[in-house]
């Protein structure tokens, strides 16, 4: 055997395969090429333990990894060891590596909506169980933290995954502690393939996480992972092909980069009643080079997955929190499984607020506007300013309804910019007093009656009006 950067050669194995696995002296590896004489393998465990001479052996049992209830609130490394120091796991049920994927026909549509507590993307680019919804942007536009803040906003019935890929482990820490500091972690837990890690077990991190959310969600639950970030994972997956010596094509990714992310992401599902009715929903992360979509690696995910969420580093810079560009984000499926509350009134504003994107452009050249045209702009800026939402503080469901409902009556035109956020606050609250068989109608999913919301929405028209400047006499 000789080893080196995590991949090792051997010889005088019989008969193997590509994929079987492997044991070094303790030391998993897994067969990733076969020669006329021997063997290139991947470590999936520290290559500090493997040395020249040592023997290789077929293992007689398959890599397995913990898989149950016993992972929530724990970090855990690729092979399922504890890293938070907290110490063994607690007795649970275990699992191969690899499963075999879902049958198709054991698979639904995606009808189911989930609620990410974030007013942009449950309004404008709504998400439902079981989907693929991809996370993309420059570095720096707030990718991690929108994830962050959508595992946050789960309740106690969805099961939060984060897999970090490549990150420091500063970065990990920091972003554990903030998981944990707001329950997040109670019913979810942390897969971390760190920086400092073999390279195998980084290429592996997505892949196992991916395993442990696939036996929760055939156990009936549902799940939401977040891959961070999938730019990481396709240099792991390069470095490994580099010292293969497997060919390579474009950006120097070997052919079956697509291949490699293909089979993790179309392992999530909504699951068939008959089947437990469990789901997985993933949000994997792409780093994009000065906002160009073209590039390898996202235009590979752009098409595998269901839709995007695209973060733009100009509006992070203007201060628009989260940085999402509406106009290039995009949800294939998820406007199927929006809540028929807001699916009655979201529709709407979504083509106004487009319609005040092409329109603002005007404002800049200083060109003399028509009334109607004004207002749509006037609107606009008022949606846009009810966008912003600060880190850890989600929306539920009924306040998300609420505020798109009174961006659409007329008295919040005339509100400052600066006051907006706090009259919508207040406003939704006087709605909620004023009618809470209404929000709990929302609530559980309940189409709206246009007469009562009409009707109900007089209180908050009337704190907006109090919001807005008095004329001087």
């Amino acid at each position: 055997t000789a080893a080196a950067d995590g991949v090792a050669t051997a010889s005088g194995l019989e008969r193997p395969r590509i994929g079987d696995l492997l044991d070094v002296e303790g030391v998993p590896a897994r067969v990733e090429a076969v020669g006329a004489d021997s063997l290139r393998l991947v470590l999936l465990g520290d290559p500090r333990r493997v040395a020249v001479g040592q023997r290789v052996r077929r293992r007689e049992h398959p890599l397995e990894l913990p898989v149950g209830p016993e992972l929530f609130g724990r970090v855990v490394d690729p092979l399922g060891q504890p890293l938070d120091g907290r110490g063994a796991l607690a007795p649970g049920p275990w699992s191969a590596v690899e499963l075999p994927p879902v049958p198709l026909v054991d698979r639904a549509p995606v009808t189911r909506p989930l609620h990410t507590g974030l007013f942009v993307v449950d309004t404008l680019i709504p998400v439902g169980r079981g989907q693929r919804q991809l996370v993309i942007g420059d570095q720096s536009t707030g990718k991690t933290e929108l994830c962050l803040d959508l595992l946050a906003a789960q309740g106690e019935d969805t099961v939060g995954i984060y897999v970090a890929v490549g990150q420091r482990a500063s970065q990990i820490a920091s972003r554990v502690e903030w998981l944990r500091e707001r329950g997040a972690l109670e019913r979810g837990f942390v897969v971390a393939g760190s920086a400092d890690s073999p390279l195998g077990l980084i290429h592996q991190a997505p892949y196992s996480a991916c395993t442990m959310a696939e036996s929760l969600m055939r156990r009936g639950w549902d799940v939401v992972i977040v891959y961070d970030d999938l730019t990481t994972h396709a240099h792991a997956h390069r470095s490994l092909a580099l010292l293969l010596g497997r060919p390579v094509g474009r950006e120097a990714f070997p052919v079956d980069v697509f291949y490699a992310h293909a089979r993790l992401l179309e392992r999530a599902t909504q699951l068939g009643p008959s089947r437990g009715g469990g789901s997985l929903t993933a949000f994997p992360v792409v780093e994009t080079q000065g906002g160009d979509l073209t590039g390898y690696v996202p235009t590979n995910l752009v098409s595998i997955t269901d839709g995007q969420i695209r973060l733009d580093a100009g509006l992070a810079a203007a201060g628009q929190t989260p940085a999402v560009d509406v106009g290039l984000s995009v949800s294939r499926v998820g406007g199927k499984a929006q809540p028929k509350a807001l699916k009655q009134l979201a529709g709407q504003l979504k083509n106004d607020y487009a319609q005040f994107l092409e329109l603002e452009i005007f404002t800049r050249l200083g060109t003399r506007l028509e009334e109607a045209t004004q207002r749509v702009i006037d609107r606009g800026r008022r949606v846009r300013e009810a966008l912003k939402q600060p880190q850890g503080e989600p929306l539920d469901l009924v306040e998300v309804v609420l505020r798109v409902a009174l961006l659409r009556t007329p008295e919040v035109v005339a509100v400052p910019l600066a006051t907006l956020p706090a009259a919508l606050a207040e406003a939704v609250d006087a709605l909620r007093r004023r009618d809470p068989e209404l929000a709990r109608d929302i609530a559980a999913g309940r189409p709206l009656d246009p007469e009562r919301l009409a009707s109900t929405l007089t209180v908050g028209r009337a704190v907006l009006a109090a919001a807005t400047p008095k004329a001087p006499a």
